[in-house]
């Protein structure tokens, strides 16, 4: 049951869809712009650096909050699981971030809310994703690749700091920390089905930060 809550309260937070927000003050559905898609990558093509970087700090932030106020409510209680339940918190975070209810559960892809995890789960797991995406990126310019593969860097980072007792969680409880966050990959992979088609044909679309978008 207490994942179940940590999971809601994700879910909640992550319904804060802040690319359809943003994009509703400017007069457009986000969703219907660009690629379709309702998070950073899509808002930074459609509408512009500036408003790229806000939805990308807010999704962030909307899922590291989720996390921070489950370990606030917890922390006395499940001190022990404390880790694996702020998981579940971002899980939900990504959950409602790519299935918000009120949008007919049509959002986004969750790769920022997963930056959220990564910078509010461990600090060891930051630096390793940050040159991991940021090297694929300026390589190829391709977000989706970098993103894809920040899921597998975040896989192995969960079991390599999990079995060096870096989490503090019995084996048990780091074995469904290490599903969970497959699952979050595995789900991430889904979500970008079309991006990774689109790969393999040569025909994803690249992105530009000093230079205007191209094909």
């Amino acid at each position: 049951m207490i994942r179940l809550v940590c999971v809601l309260i994700g879910y909640a937070f992550g319904c804060f869809q802040t690319s359809y927000i943003y994009g509703k003050l400017q007069g457009i559905d986000i969703r219907e712009r660009g690629s379709g898609g309702a998070g950073a990558t899509n808002t930074l093509r459609v509408l512009g650096k500036k408003a790229g970087a806000i939805v990308l700090f807010c999704d962030i932030m909307k899922t590291g909050l989720a996390m921070v106020l489950v370990r606030a409510l917890f922390k006395d209680t499940y001190g022990d699981i404390l880790p694996l339940l702020s998981l579940y918190a971002g899980a939900g975070a990504i959950l409602g971030h790519n299935y918000p209810f009120y949008l007919h559960f049509k959002g986004g892809k969750g790769i920022a809310c997963t930056a959220g995890i990564i910078i509010f789960f461990h600090p060891y797991m930051i630096l390793p994703e940050v040159l991991t995406f940021f090297s694929v990126f300026f390589l190829t310019h391709y977000v989706s690749l970098g993103s894809l593969l920040v899921q597998i860097v975040m896989i192995a980072e969960m079991i390599i700091f999990g079995q060096l007792g870096i989490f503090g969680m019995t084996q048990g409880a780091l074995i469904e920390l290490y599903i969970v966050t497959t699952f979050l990959a595995a789900l991430a992979f889904w979500r970008h089905r079309t991006n990774i088609s689109r790969l393999v044909h040569g025909t994803e679309r690249k992105t530009y930060l000093t230079k205007k978008n191209q094909e």
